[in-house]
């Protein structure tokens, strides 16, 4: 009689773990959206409820668009490089403007 309590105690011990285990699990992707501060959070967050309701079905893409995103970066892995290059160039460009600037300016003095 005891060990069916003990049992019963124990199926539900487990059946809660699995059922708050998968409400955490679904949630995966909308807290990396939310620590990357991610435009889309909040419809990541809603995809999930619903991916919940659907077994999962949506959850891989919630993943990938939720670590696409980076602050730092943007959605793509080249775009900060193609800002900087652009930035370098531009930098460039005054820094030749300066000096020759700078070589007529010494030439009046002369």
């Amino acid at each position: 009689m005891v060990l069916d309590y003990i049992a019963l105690g124990i199926l539900v011990f487990v059946v809660l773990v699995m059922f708050y285990g998968i409400i955490v699990i679904h949630d995966i992707p909308y807290e990396i959206a939310k620590h990357r501060n991610h435009p889309h959070q909040d419809a990541i967050h809603v995809a999930g409820w619903v991916s919940l309701f659907t077994l999962h079905v949506l959850w891989p893409f919630l993943w990938i668009w939720a670590t696409v995103y980076r602050p730092d970066r943007g959605w793509g892995f080249n775009h900060r490089l193609d800002k900087d290059e652009d930035e370098i160039k531009t930098l460039k460009q005054e820094l030749a403007a300066l000096q020759a600037r700078m070589n007529t300016l010494e030439q009046t003095d002369k």
